[in-house]
């Protein structure tokens, strides 16, 4: 086992305010660090890995919330909204020229490049925050699925309003085993394969989803649907009706969102062709496609379940056969989550990593590592400072998950307070700081109005969250089963 030092002469770029330009080689860019390889389609990956989550099945309950008119027609808006403001981010890669200048590695880097002051820290509150949360959920919701496995199996065989109440636990801490494994991959740019596989797992069972509603519809049992949703008085109560339609507008709003991870996806990108172009194109597969699956789910789900969606249409069975294909449609959820999770932690990690490097320059225990000959793997760099803080990360966002089994619901208020600042905000301030756009002109006033309309969105959602929140912990069973 070989023992060497990963410290290199780059720590002004580390700090996030530049570096020295050094010519680029076989093996390093300009910058020092090590080539990168990634091409528009890795970054499509990425995307579709970060947004097409499991949410994607709850998209025909926000539908049934809002209707036929308003569903669709905000579905659309945020597609263009997020596309929108996703090519404003991505031309701030670099600064201050978006493709000569100098390259940023974090979101934090980005704003401080463009923005400085408090709003550095006032997006890094943001971004890992939202970052940490969606690694617990991502925790609870692959249990569901594991354990909406079980539960198929028990219904199909002890019929449909047997008691299978099943332990989500085991499953956690299985979940938590692998993601201890994964950790160790030791950075965004290895995770392409792992990205590739969980954007087929999202694709296959958001089909599968797809699939089952149009037999649904094709055999005439259908919801009842209307063009404004569920009816006050039948289906909900008046004050539900308004809190459930502000969630379905967050829900919506934040399953489209990527920002968190757009800047260290681009980061991946070789820099021929430009890395903002390349950016822009994977933005463009990635939201049209998003997209698409988003409105068939949605709008098929709506259509055969009606006003009375489920929240997830197979892990809270909707469908009960052929059960087969539901087990495989929920193995098929918890391997996407099992790569969206390390898409969504890998950020966490070289924050923490680079910060303990720049403080402790000289500690043998942080910047050391050993190579290690795996069989059939090959040569594989182990830094044990990696192996205890990463492992250390995944058991506490385990145990946090195990404790607040009702933590998803909690993460729809961390999606409305962090929606906004990441998404539109800064990525509308740094445009117009980097394009200088004159103010009061028509084009500042038109993006300063984007950004208030997405303010309100954001905290009417996070309004509704709190009430969803509120009901979540209030009817909140241990093991309860939709049946019982």
């Amino acid at each position: 086992m070989k023992s060497f030092n990963t410290e290199h002469d780059h720590s002004a770029a580390e700090s996030g305010h530049g570096y020295a330009v050094t010519e680029p080689t076989k093996d390093v860019d300009e910058d020092g660090r090590e080539k990168r390889t990634g091409t528009w389609l890795t970054a499509s990956a990425h995307i579709i890995t970060a947004v097409i989550g499991s949410g994607v099945l709850s998209l025909a309950w926000a539908i049934a919330q809002l209707g036929w008119i308003a569903g669709v027609v905000i579905l659309t808006i945020f597609s263009f909204i997020t596309y929108f403001t996703s090519t404003m981010l991505a031309d701030c890669y670099r600064a201050p020229d978006p493709v000569t200048g100098k390259r940023n590695y974090t979101y934090m880097d980005v704003v401080r490049s463009y923005l400085g002051g408090r709003k550095v820290q006032l997006c890094g509150v943001a971004q890992y925050g939202n970052l940490i949360g969606i690694t617990v959920g991502y925790t609870i919701t692959a249990s569901i699925s594991l354990v909406a496995i079980g539960k198929s199996n028990c219904f199909h065989g002890k019929g449909h309003h047997a008691d299978c109440a099943i332990s989500p636990y085991p499953y956690m801490a299985a979940f938590g085993i692998i993601q201890i494994i994964l950790s160790q991959i030791p950075n965004f740019h290895k995770l392409s394969f792992l990205s590739l596989m969980a954007a087929v797992m999202s694709f296959t069972y958001a089909t599968i989803g797809i699939g089952l509603a149009i037999a649904t519809v094709a055999g005439g049992k259908v919801g009842k649907t209307t063009l404004t949703g569920t009816v006050v008085g039948v289906d909900v109560t008046a004050a539900q009706k308004i809190w459930r339609s502000f969630q379905a507008v967050g829900d919506i709003a934040f399953a489209y969102a990527y920002a968190t991870v757009l800047i260290e996806i681009q980061d991946t990108l070789k820099s021929s062709p430009a890395e903002n172009k390349a950016m822009k194109r994977a933005s463009l597969v990635g939201v049209s496609t998003t997209t698409f699956f988003y409105v068939l789910c949605g709008c098929i789900g709506y259509a055969a379940f009606g006003n009375k969606a489920p929240g997830d249409f197979l892990t809270d069975f909707g469908f009960f056969e052929p059960f087969w294909l539901i087990d495989f449609a929920n193995a098929c959820i918890a391997a996407h989550l099992i790569g969206a999770y390390q898409v969504f932690a890998q950020p966490i990690f070289q924050f923490v990593e680079k910060n303990c490097k720049k403080n402790w320059p000289d500690n043998k225990f942080i910047n050391s590592e050993h190579s290690v000959n795996i069989p059939f793997l090959g040569k594989f760099n182990v830094s044990f400072f990696r192996l205890v803080w990463r492992t250390a990360y995944v058991v506490i966002t385990t145990l946090v998950a195990m404790i607040f089994p009702f933590f998803n619901a909690i993460l729809g208020l961390i999606g409305a307070a962090s929606f906004w600042p990441l998404t539109v905000y800064f990525p509308v301030e740094m445009h117009i700081a980097q394009t200088k756009i004159k103010k009061y002109s028509p084009r500042w006033i038109g993006l300063k109005m984007l950004c208030w309309v997405c303010l309100i969105v954001s905290l009417l959602a996070a309004a509704g969250s709190i009430a969803g929140l509120i009901g979540s912990v209030k009817q909140y069973k241990p093991f309860r089963t939709s049946h019982e």
